[in-house]
This record gives structure tokens, C-alpha cells and sequence, in this order.
């Protein structure tokens, strides 16, 4: 499967792709298409066949700003399609998506908790372990999956190795689910749906995360890791 953004190009600047009227047909069912994947592209915009071998395929992703060449076919215009690229309305690509810099926790180097983390860890104890079913359902239904594929690569991507790392091995095994949810919590944020504008369930782990801290649970205790490692554990009362 191609990522988001997938888009072809002629070798003279014209950019074809997947808007979000098109995006919706697909969702509904309306189009048979995959929207991020190049044939599909190649042949809605009338290059069917063999003639999908005309064009140059392109892939960019709007988080990171990670641009590449899939397969260049015809004439390089790379420095054209990349010009597009950067300036496109990606609320006209995908509606719901939400383009913000991705926020590494450990990019701040917290020393102490303060009262204020522990009021957090204790709504976020609350919310209960349904992250993961209920993000994935508000999102699906939205989004195509390479959309949900790219913003899950970016943000797991750029944190994930560091906040295993605070963690520990020695007790990743018993707290990865906690610490994965967390990260499903962040993610939600990227979309911008109808029943999150009002209040979003997971927003204390968000809140957290973007304070510096992560919080796992090991089924007894909760921890608060930072950069530097734990910074407080104990039970939510």
C-alpha cells in the first residue's frame, strides 16, 4: 500500500491526487478506488494501463515534510511537484486531519512532578483502558488507512524508542499496553471530528505527554517517566 500523500505528475508540473471529495467517494463506496495509491491515481485521471507508466509517482508527508520520489518515468519535476506539495490546503486533501508539530515528551527535561501532574495521572486512571477501541473507531470511519498509517508512523516514529528506553526493560513487558495507550491518546488529536470538538475523553494523557511526562501502569502502580527517567510512581487514589 502507498502512504499518505501519494500523487503522480506528469514531468511538467501537473499534480494529480486524491481531494477530499474524491476521498469521501471512496469512503462511502461510491469510487473503487484506494486514494494513496498510485494506480489508483494514474487511472482515475485517465492514464489507464500501461499509460500509468507516463507519469512520475510521488509520495509526501505533510507531519514530517518527508518528500520522495516513488518512481520518476518521465521528465524530473521534482522541484515543481515538491513546490505543490508544500503548498497545498490539506484541509482539501483530508478534511479532518489536523497538521501540527509532533510533540516528543522527552523533549523536555523535567526534573520534579508538581501537584498538577498527579491530578492529571488521577483523570487519566479514570478514563479506563478503551483508548485504543475508541480512537480507532472515531478515526476508521473518517480517514483512509493511509492516512491513519502515516500520522501512527510519524508520532510512534519519533517517540517511541525514547519513551521505551525511560521505561526500562526490565518492566516494558507488564506497562507497554498503558504506554501504548498514551500514544493512541496523542494521535487522536491530529483529527479534528464532530465528537471530540466538545471534549475529548483522553485528554489528560495529553496533556501529560505534552508536560514531559508519560505514565504507564503496571496493573499495581502507576509511574510518571520523563526524559531522565521515573519521576514518581505509587498508586491513584
Amino acid at each position: 500500500m502507498c502512504n499518505f500523500f501519494s500523487c503522480v505528475s506528469d514531468g511538467k508540473g501537473k499534480v494529480m491526487y486524491f481531494d477530499w471529495e474524491l476521498r469521501k467517494k471512496c469512503l462511502s463506496g461510491e469510487l473503487n478506488y484506494d486514494p494513496d495509491s498510485h494506480t489508483s491515481i494514474a487511472d482515475y485521471f485517465g492514464h489507464k494501463g500501461a499509460m500509468e507508466d507516463v507519469l512520475n509517482k510521488w509520495e509526501y508527508n505533510p507531519l514530517t515534510k518527508v518528500f520522495k520520489a516513488d518512481q520518476i518515468n518521465t521528465n524530473d519535476d521534482s522541484v515543481l511537484v515538491r513546490r505543490f506539495v508544500e503548498q497545498l490546503d490539506w484541509k482539501k486533501v483530508v478534511e479532518p486531519l489536523i497538521l501540527k508539530p509532533i510533540v516528543n515528551p522527552f523533549s523536555k527535561d523535567r526534573k520534579r512532578v508538581v501537584k498538577k501532574d498527579i491530578a492529571l495521572l488521577k483523570e487519566w486512571d479514570s478514563v479506563g483502558d478503551s483508548v485504543w477501541d475508541s480512537v480507532w473507531a472515531s478515526v476508521w470511519g473518517s480517514v483512509w488507512d493511509s492516512v491513519w498509517a502515516s500520522v501512527w508512523g510519524s508520532v510512534w516514529g519519533s517517540v517511541w524508542d525514547s519513551v521505551r528506553a525511560s521505561v526500562g526493560g526490565s518492566v516494558w513487558g507488564s506497562v507497554r499496553a498503558s504506554v501504548g495507550d498514551s500514544v493512541w491518546a496523542y494521535m487522536g488529536t491530529f483529527f479534528d471530528l464532530p465528537e471530540w470538538r466538545e471534549n475529548y475523553p483522553f485528554q489528560p494523557a495529553v496533556d501529560l505527554w505534552e508536560r514531559g511526562l508519560v505514565p504507564s501502569y503496571d496493573g499495581k502502580v502507576w509511574r510518571l517517566h520523563a526524559k531522565s527517567g521515573v519521576l514518581w510512581e505509587g498508586e491513584v487514589k
